[in-house]
C-alpha cells in the first residue's frame, strides 16, 4: 500500500536507481539501418522528422537549432510514451530532467544572443512604441519573463506529467466489480487523453524552445 499518493512517482531502489534507466529505451527503440530494405518504423520516423522540419522552418530560420529540437521533441515523446506503459518509470514526471533539458538551451541561447547580438537583445526588453513613464518597469517585465522561461517550460512539462498520473492512479485503485462497468470507461478514455497529452507536451516544449531562438538573428 502506498503511504503517498505521490510515492508512485519515486524511484523503487536505493542503490542504483534502475528506474532512470528507463530513458536509455530510446536508443533500442531507434535501431539503425540493420535492412537492405528500409522497415516502416524507419520510413515512419523518416517522415515524422521530414513533417517536424517543416513545422520548425515556419519559427526559425537557425538550422542547428531546427535539428536539436527535433532531438529534444523526439526524446521527450518517448520517455513521456514508454511512462504510460505498466511498471515504467516516467522520467521526465521529475523536474530535475525537464530542468536539466531547458536550463541548459536556454542558457546556450543567451548567451549566445548577448555575445553575437547586444543590441538587438537590448532591443527585444523594450517593445516599440513604449510610452517614457513606463519604459524602466516595461525592461523589467520582459527581463523576468526572459529568466523564468526555462521555469515555465519544465514546469508545464513536470505538471502534465504528474497530473495525468495521478488520474490514473486514482482510477486503477478503484477495482470494485460493482462499478466497473462505470470505471473502465472512464480508464479507457483517460489513458487516450494522456496519449494525446505526451504528444502535445513533447511538440509544445520543442515549439517554444524554437520560437525562442528566433529572437536571435
Amino acid at each position: 500500500m502506498m503511504t503517498s499518493l505521490f510515492s508512485s512517482f519515486d524511484p523503487s531502489t536505493n542503490m542504483f536507481q534502475m528506474n532512470w534507466m528507463m530513458m536509455s529505451t530510446t536508443m533500442i527503440i531507434l535501431p539503425m539501418n540493420f535492412w537492405l530494405k528500409k522497415s516502416r518504423w524507419q520510413i515512419f520516423k523518416k517522415k515524422l522528422e521530414m513533417k517536424m522540419s517543416s513545422e520548425f522552418k515556419n519559427s526559425t530560420n537557425h538550422k542547428e537549432m531546427i535539428l536539436l529540437s527535433m532531438s529534444v521533441m523526439m526524446m521527450i515523446l518517448l520517455n513521456n510514451i514508454t511512462g504510460l506503459f505498466p511498471y515504467n518509470f516516467t522520467s521526465t514526471s521529475h523536474i530535475s530532467l525537464s530542468m536539466s533539458i531547458s536550463i541548459p538551451m536556454w542558457m546556450m541561447l543567451m548567451i549566445y544572443g548577448w555575445m553575437k547580438f547586444s543590441k538587438i537583445m537590448f532591443i527585444h526588453l523594450l517593445p516599440l512604441g513604449t510610452p517614457s513613464p513606463i519604459m524602466p518597469m516595461m525592461i523589467l517585465i520582459e527581463t523576468t519573463g526572459n529568466i523564468i522561461r526555462p521555469i515555465s517550460l519544465s514546469v508545464r512539462l513536470t505538471a502534465n506529467m504528474i497530473a495525468g498520473h495521478l488520474l490514473m492512479t486514482l482510477l486503477g485503485n478503484l477495482n470494485l466489480t460493482k462499478i466497473i462497468w462505470m470505471i473502465l470507461p472512464m480508464q479507457i478514455s483517460l489513458l487516450m487523453f494522456e496519449t494525446a497529452i505526451t504528444i502535445i507536451q513533447a511538440y509544445v516544449f520543442s515549439t517554444l524552445i524554437t520560437l525562442y531562438s528566433s529572437e536571435i538573428p
